[in-house]
């Protein structure tokens, strides 16, 4: 079902933004379509056709608002095979055989499938689909005819070098200097479409001077082009996978197309299933009336949403003012030099050869998959091609899965360590026995295994080297730091589990860990696992620091500033005491001293006053009892103020907390945080930055039973979790 909107106000927003981006990507795909026709050795007026036809057909029917539709870069090489394979009648029959076939995907549902494809395939099956439309126009740029085969083409290139047609030439290289320089033209002139300008001045010059060169044929009018497709009469498993291969590339091509756009903008989001019927409704059409294949086009897509449309009004107008042209205009085509528009699909080409993508693949460790990709496209063919990108990428993939860091090092003496790291299975066994050989007979080894994935054959086997390694008279401690334990290998059949934290990092408590139960055990692993990941960024911070926030709290050993607030070295000045007090008239120098330090020197932007369920101290204030002890009880005097806020529960913090369910103790370290934090503000050090709005005074409770961090003010009691979801 069509979107619709109020009459005037969708009339108003279609005159105000979406007529004029039509406009301007009209004049984007009026070249394009032309060129890609070209590219594909199909019939000049098929791309005019698949331009029309995708415009209004898809842009009515699609689940992408803002994507425009059209004959794409992405699909020539496979034309242009299916043209030289079984006719151009033929592959008219094949476009409506994979629209339908969208169509069919569309309908069940498995669209976002698509999308599991790996990106770097995808990137690389473009720049493939690049390097080959720009060498096959190399040759007609010099005046000659362009080859099937990609080897062909390159080895034919130094002899069509030797013969190079002058004029044609001449034309073709400034179609590409006016491409390449149209973005450093200034506003306003930049804001019309390079492509047109570059087809339409290079056309103008070759008429107006004495230039002899090839141009555009054109065998009738837009309505002689349009013809039925033709049923084939054999090789029906060539057709087949025709089908198959037109279907599953224009389907890839036109979801991460609508993906990129939905990035572009903040409308509405793309239904991915209706976009597949939409796209397979435009292929249908377009086959069956002598056009090419439709797909989403990022170009055209990216320069409608830049253009300031708001909705679908614009790709189906945008097809409108083509159909609208070339009916009575399509003729002038025959005006335009082959060389430029040679020129202007060597520039396409090579955009399709992105450096961003290039270097993420390198970045991310996806190079290989990348370069044997756009190899196997370029010199195999391009289903080939990706079909082995996509089998690299799987193994690359399922190796970094499984592979696991299995490490022997000798500490001293007798001493030695082993470190298993990561998934251990029976595809690690070789490095594994390896590692395990290693270790001399009668030593004392000690075992890291920090895994997520173990399974009975690893189990069996560090178990058997056990056994064998304490009868020859050595011993063997292991220490078990990761999420998947060495017993549960044999409980069951094995599975990767995972927890929100890493047993080394410091955040599991010793209890919960039966090989770390004392501080030297604690500081003993932390040499061992923790020191070595975190040593890099220590050294960045071993000549001075420059932490963002100073964190006021309790002394009370459950509240974890850094846990909190997921910091590390470096991000927080932590100030410790009992109760979480800024004694009033500046009376306490210890905290005078931090709060100066971080203010002045440090200039941090925040400081946090954190208090916590459960408090002892706010126990003792509340009952009146603050111990024996002289030293806690001239503490604790400095939260008299706090005691006499509160009245009983009648401070506007109280009763917000008591409205959320906490009891009387946790509703007055509420108030607490909310009164230190109003003496924080009016500080003499701290007031005026916080006034100019350059420092921030934050209160937090801290919620030990729940693990949930709240945010305090003077007034009320936030539940961050809110926020976070």
């Amino acid at each position: 079902m069509l979107e619709t909107a109020p009459p005037a106000k969708g009339l108003r927003a279609i005159l105000r933004y979406d007529l004029p981006a039509s406009l301007v990507v009209f004049l984007v795909a009026l070249p394009l379509s032309l060129g890609i026709a070209v590219a594909s050795n199909a019939p000049i007026l098929a791309g005019i056709i698949a331009a029309i036809v995708g415009g209004i057909v898809a842009g009515a029917l699609g689940g992408s608002p803002l994507q425009v539709s059209g004959p794409a870069a992405g699909l020539t090489v496979i034309v242009a095979g299916l043209i030289a394979e079984f006719g151009w009648g033929v592959t008219c029959a094949i476009t409506v055989g994979a629209g339908l076939l969208q169509i069919l995907f569309g309908l069940s549902r498995v669209a976002r499938a698509a999308l599991a494809i790996s990106p770097v395939v995808v990137h690389a099956m473009l720049a493939g689909i690049g390097i080959t439309i720009a060498l096959q126009q190399m040759h007609v740029l010099l005046g000659g005819k362009s080859n099937s085969s990609a080897w062909e083409n390159i080895e034919q290139l130094p002899a069509q070098l030797m013969n190079i047609q002058g004029a044609g030439f001449l034309l073709g290289m400034l179609v590409i200097v006016i491409l390449v320089a149209w973005r450093w033209v200034p506003a306003p002139i930049n804001r019309i479409p390079g492509p047109l300008v570059a087809i339409v001045g290079v056309t103008a010059l070759s008429v107006l001077l004495p230039f002899d060169v090839k141009r555009i044929q054109i065998n009738g009018s837009l309505l002689d082009s349009l013809s039925l497709p033709t049923l084939p009469t054999g090789d029906w498993d060539g057709i087949i996978a025709g089908v198959l291969t037109v279907a599953l590339i224009a389907s890839v091509e036109s979801l991460l197309s609508a993906v990129s756009v939905d990035r572009m903008q903040n409308g509405p989001r793309t239904n991915f299933d209706r976009e597949l019927i939409g796209q397979g409704a435009a292929n249908t059409l377009s086959g069956a009336i002598g056009g090419l294949p439709v797909t989403g086009v990022i170009v055209r897509s990216s320069t409608n949403v830049a253009a300031g449309a708001k909705t679908r009004a614009s790709a189906i107008l945008h097809g409108v003012w083509i159909l609208l042209f070339a009916v009575p205009f399509a003729g002038l085509a025959q005006l335009i030099p082959t060389s430029a528009l040679a020129g202007l699909l060597i520039v396409i080409g090579c955009q399709l050869v992105k450096k961003a993508h290039i270097e993420t693949a390198r970045r991310t460790g996806d190079i290989a998959v990348y370069v044997i990709t756009v190899l196997g496209v370029v010199f195999l063919n391009l289903l080939e091609g990706v079909l082995i990108g996509l089998a690299l990428a799987v193994a690359l993939t399922v190796w970094r899965v499984i592979r696991a860091k299995i490490v022997t090092e000798h500490i001293a003496g007798n001493d030695w360590r082993i470190v298993i790291e990561g998934s251990v299975s029976f595809l690690s066994l070789p490095r594994l026995t390896s590692a395990l050989a290693a270790v001399p007979t009668g030593s004392n080894v000690t075992v890291e295994l920090s895994v997520d994935f173990i399974d009975h054959a690893a189990h069996e086997t560090i178990d058997e080297w056990k056994r064998q390694h304490i009868a020859g008279g050595g011993s063997v401690e292991i220490h078990e730091h990761g999420t998947a334990e060495l017993h549960s290998a044999t409980a069951g059949p094995p599975t990767r589990t995972f927890t929100p934290f890493d047993k080394r990092s410091g955040v599991v408590p010793w209890k919960s860990q039966p090989q770390t139960s004392s501080v030297m055990e604690g500081l003993e692993t932390y040499h061992r696992r923790t020191a070595p990941v975190l040593r890099p960024h220590m050294e960045d911070l071993a000549h001075a620091q420059k932490p963002e926030t100073l964190f006021i709290t309790c002394v009370d050993s459950r509240v974890v500033p850094n846990v909190i607030t997921s910091s590390g070295p470096g991000d927080l000045l932590t100030v410790r005491n009992v109760g979480n007090l800024i004694p009033e008239g500046r009376a306490d120098a210890s905290v005078e001293a931090a709060i100066a330090f971080a203010v002045e020197v440090l200039e941090v932007r925040s400081i946090v006053v954190c208090g916590h369920s459960s408090c002892g101290a706010m126990t003792a204030l509340l009952g009146g009892d603050q111990g024996h002890d002289e030293h806690l009880h001239t503490w604790l005097e400095h939260g008299e103020a706090t005691l006499r806020a509160f009245d009983q529960g009648r401070h506007p913090v109280a009763v917000a907390a008591a409205e959320e369910g906490f009891g009387v103790v946790d509703q007055l370290s509420m108030v607490n945080v909310a009164l230190q934090a109003q003496t924080l503000a009016s500080h003499p050090l701290v007031r005026a930055r916080h006034r100019a709005g350059s420092l921030e005074v934050i209160g937090l409770f801290y919620d030990i039973g729940t693990a949930a961090a709240l945010r305090v003010t003077p007034v009320s009691v936030d539940r961050l979790v809110e926020v976070a979801e």
